[in-house]
């Protein structure tokens, strides 16, 4: 009985399998054409410029106190704990630096996520919503697979129409 029962299914699997349809996207692609990234790219931009600004008026501010810093070395007459002391500011300034770029970069990190996780997922409905039009058992990245038949069925266009980009 159990071997009747496998054979049915070995014959018919081939028949099911036939019978599905594959397709492929271009997510990146798309994904690239999207208007909203444009502008989720010109805000990062912009917030990435006002972090590169202040961290020039860091670094600035740092150059000059340790050019003063060089002069007070030069000078024999002021005392070592003075010395010592601007070198310790110096050192400080340069911690507090090094920790807004690291914060800074954490903070775009973060902003590129928030930005784009809903095109992500705008992207990802729109996939699957031509998937089910056209009865797609998967649709896989056409940047990935090493061979692909004619029966396979290439949506990119159609994702692309589903979310109104050229």
């Amino acid at each position: 009985m159990i071997k009747k029962i496998l054979l049915a299914v070995l014959v018919a699997l081939p028949m099911s399998v036939a019978a599905q349809k594959f397709g492929i996207v271009s997510a990146d692609e798309i994904f690239a054409s999207m208007p909203e990234v444009t502008e989720i790219q010109t805000k990062l931009g912009e917030a990435s410029k006002q972090y590169e600004d202040e961290y020039a008026k860091l670094n600035e501010e740092m150059q000059k106190k340790f050019a003063e810093y060089q002069q007070l070395e030069q000078d024999a007459s002021t005392p070592q704990s003075i010395k010592e002391r601007r070198m310790q500011e110096i050192q400080d300034m340069d911690k507090k630096t090094q920790q807004f770029l690291q914060t800074a970069q954490q903070d775009l990190q973060r902003q590129q996520q928030q930005l784009m996780q809903p095109v992500q997922e705008k992207l990802l409905n729109a996939i699957k919503t031509v998937g089910a039009a056209q009865n797609l058992v998967m649709v896989f990245p056409s940047e990935m697979p090493a061979y692909v038949s004619a029966e396979v069925v290439d949506i990119t266009p159609l994702v692309k129409t589903q979310l109104g980009v050229k």
